[in-house]
């Protein structure tokens, strides 16, 4: 966020970061996996395999299109994305959604 590349192991480690420096954010870990709320919406789950992302209706559709990511079984405004590997590209798009999910959450 703040314009340092920084690298990682996996979307649940960039996650972690990510809500650090974003503030109003609470995370529940169960396991493996790890869901993120601003105030009451949840707006983020990730886990081993990938992540599930609550984006704003045109941005999930456009999301939808993109390599390693489709449709959630959260709903039509979530997304799933599961790279096979955790390159600068994966981090990229993860760090961008996660932060229009965090937005979005504001909405309800």
């Amino acid at each position: 966020m703040d314009g340092e590349r920084e690298e990682f192991a996996s979307l649940s480690d960039l996650f972690a970061v990510l809500a650090g420096k974003i503030g109003e954010v609470s995370a529940t870990v169960r396991g493996e996996v790890t869901e993120y709320r601003r105030g009451d919406v949840r707006f983020a789950v990730v886990d081993s395999t990938g992540a599930d992302l609550r984006l704003l209706p045109d941005i999930a559709e456009a999301a939808g299109r993109t390599p390693s990511t489709g449709p959630s079984e959260r709903g039509p405004d979530w997304i799933r994305f599961a790279p096979p590997e955790i390159d600068e590209h994966a981090l990229d798009r993860a760090r961008a959604w996660f932060q229009v999910a965090w937005r979005a959450a504001r909405r309800g």
